[in-house]
């Protein structure tokens, strides 16, 4: 039944066409857009309007397929010959495939093998928001394989080749790419390529024998942790510079610097010896418009607050920028966050918990926000002042913080005025997710747990927390050398019942006492929270039926005070010495 034809479609009749009786037939003539003359039998359709019957230019194959099913295929041939050539080899392939030198699937790969790869590209892409990928996700990974596509010449999945891809990646490192950056390409590329795989469109990963690079021997760019005073200036001057902005005095410009002959004044940069002064001053400049100064005012503020709750939470930007009134609840017992799994990294729901100041400034400022919804803030003698008059509540999706896109830029230029290097000396640098390491390196040197610090962050490793987010620089190693039990070189070795009873062995009963109560008070790694943030039902579950011999991998993301299980290396003497 193998066959080649032109399929013939209808369409009504074009305007100015020219109708003309032939052997009895009506037939119309007229030309295209590109100015070809076209023709076609005329007839009437069942509305009773005038329509054409023409033929496509090209010929469709007709055929049977190895598996047995009636295919038709465009040639893309205009003439006979070339379509019964094409006919002949499509014949061919299903015989191999109903004799099974080849397999059905691979015979079907050969299909996809001619299409555009734009096209599967934007499927795969579609799958990643199926499965829930944020749209950052997906954006990224259009962007890194649409670089190798287009660098790479593929136009098609047949282009896909592994030499052109392992070249290009070559050069990128030769031009001074990081490994890291070299990797995520390559790893984006290889993500395609494994669905091409999986949906039967190639034949085989072209990325498949390509390695990646050990990102620990070249990082570029590694963050480090802010002091506790890094913080206070940061938070002084986050709150103080919008409205200082508008105090900046003019300087004039040294002729040398001049781009123009207009381009003779600069305004003075701000720093923290003349933010104050500039304050003062933009208040006196201002003193006619006091909205404006509320309105600067109520911008320091929610900076500073942004940043306050980045340091003693460990969000991330998004995150934070997706919390909603709804998300807190600060007038319980246990105020805490609630993160849905939508907005975390990790796609778990999540309950923080916060510390008391940080709910009161959270309250603070809602009611903040509700007064200026409601056009009820106001300014007087500098200070902002919230009317009464305003509702309640406001709407469970309003978000709680105007999260700015350039929070970078806007970080760096506080970092700037509060005089704090954005790079150390060891060429660890500052950005926004560094508020994130400081969160973790602070819970670190304050004694906090390893396992609970990991809880903390919502790491799935401790080595992430202990690793990376963790800036060893700030440990007081000394402060906890200095914890070790004397060891003198002349001393005698006692019974420790006698040494204790002759005073010998500087052991006093109320460190004892102290010692109990830290070890009741202080968390430690087996320690879990009160508030379940991200459960293993799987694990608790098969901790209860005890059925389940190897423990699974815990969840990471617990919070603070409930006990589990009591820590079988809390009395050990050799972990935990005696003072």
């Amino acid at each position: 039944m193998a066959t080649v034809y032109r399929k013939t479609f209808t369409k009504p009749l074009p305007e100015g066409a020219e109708i003309v009786t032939r052997k009895g037939e009506r037939i119309a003539r007229w030309k295209d857009r590109k100015g070809e003359k076209q023709s076609g039998v005329v007839f009437e359709g069942a509305d009773g309007s005038l329509r054409v019957r023409i033929e496509s230019a090209t010929y469709v194959a007709k055929y049977r397929d190895g598996s047995g099913i009636v295919q038709e295929v465009s040639t893309g041939c205009r003439t006979k010959d070339g379509a019964n050539s094409v006919l002949n080899g499509l014949l061919e392939r299903a015989e191999r495939v109903r004799s099974g030198i080849v397999s059905a699937s691979d015979d079907r790969v050969r299909d996809w093998l001619g299409t555009p790869a734009a096209g599967s590209l934007e499927e795969y892409l579609n799958g990643l928001r199926s499965k829930g990928r944020s749209e950052t996700h997906v954006a990224d990974c259009k962007r890194l394989v649409e670089k190798l596509l287009g660098d790479c010449g593929v136009q098609t999945l047949r282009d896909l080749a592994p030499a052109p891809l392992e070249r290009w990646l070559t050069d990128r490192c030769v031009e001074g790419m990081s490994p890291r950056t070299r990797n995520s390409y390559l790893q984006a590329m290889r993500a395609f390529c494994r669905w091409c795989v999986a949906t039967g469109r190639l034949p085989a990963d072209p990325t498949k024998r390509i390695n990646r690079l050990d990102e620990a021997v070249d990082k570029r760019r590694q963050r480090r942790a802010m002091t506790i005073g890094e913080l206070e200036l940061l938070l002084y001057v986050a709150r103080l510079r919008p409205l200082g902005e508008c105090g900046r005095k003019s300087l004039k410009k040294d002729p040398k610097d001049r781009k123009s002959a207009r381009d003779t004044w600069l305004l003075a940069p701000l720093d923290l010896k003349n933010l104050a002064d500039a304050v003062e001053l933009a208040r006196t400049r201002l003193a006619e418009k006091p909205e404006q100064i509320a309105q600067l005012e109520l911008v320091g503020r929610e900076r500073a607050l942004i940043y306050k709750t980045l340091m003693l939470t460990g969000l991330r930007r998004g995150e934070l920028a997706s919390l909603t009134i709804g998300s807190l609840e600060l007038d319980g017992p246990a105020p805490h966050i609630l993160l849905e799994a939508k907005h975390a990294k990790n796609r778990q729901r999540a309950e923080l918990p916060i510390r008391d100041d940080l709910a009161a400034d959270l309250r603070s400022w809602v009611a903040e926000k509700r007064a200026a919804a409601c056009g009820d803030v106001s300014a007087s003698a500098g200070v902002l002042s919230i009317a009464t008059g305003a509702p309640a509540t406001l709407p469970p999706t309003t978000p709680v913080f105007d999260v700015p896109s350039q929070l970078i830029k806007i970080f760096d230029l506080d970092l700037k005025a509060a005089g704090i290097k954005k790079a150390d000396d060891r060429g660890r640098t500052l950005d926004v997710h560094s508020l994130r390491h400081s969160f973790g390196t602070m819970l670190s040197a304050g004694g906090v747990a390893p396992r609970t610090a990991q809880a903390a962050l919502r790491h799935s490793t401790i080595d992430l927390t202990m690793n990376v987010y963790t800036d060893p620089r700030l440990l007081d190693v000394a402060g906890a050398l200095n914890s070790l039990p004397a060891l003198p070189l002349d001393g005698q070795p006692l019974d420790r019942q006698q040494a204790r009873a002759t005073g010998t062995d500087h052991h006093r009963p109320e460190r004892d006492a102290e010692r109990t109560l830290a070890l009741t008070l202080a968390p430690n790694s087996d320690n879990w929270c009160k508030r379940v943030t991200i459960a293993d039902k799987t694990q608790d579950s098969a901790l209860r039926s005890g059925h389940e011999k190897t423990p699974r991998k815990q969840a990471v993301s617990r919070g603070f005070g409930e006990r589990r299980r009591p820590d079988s290396n809390r009395g050990c003497r050799i972990c935990n010495p005696m003072p």
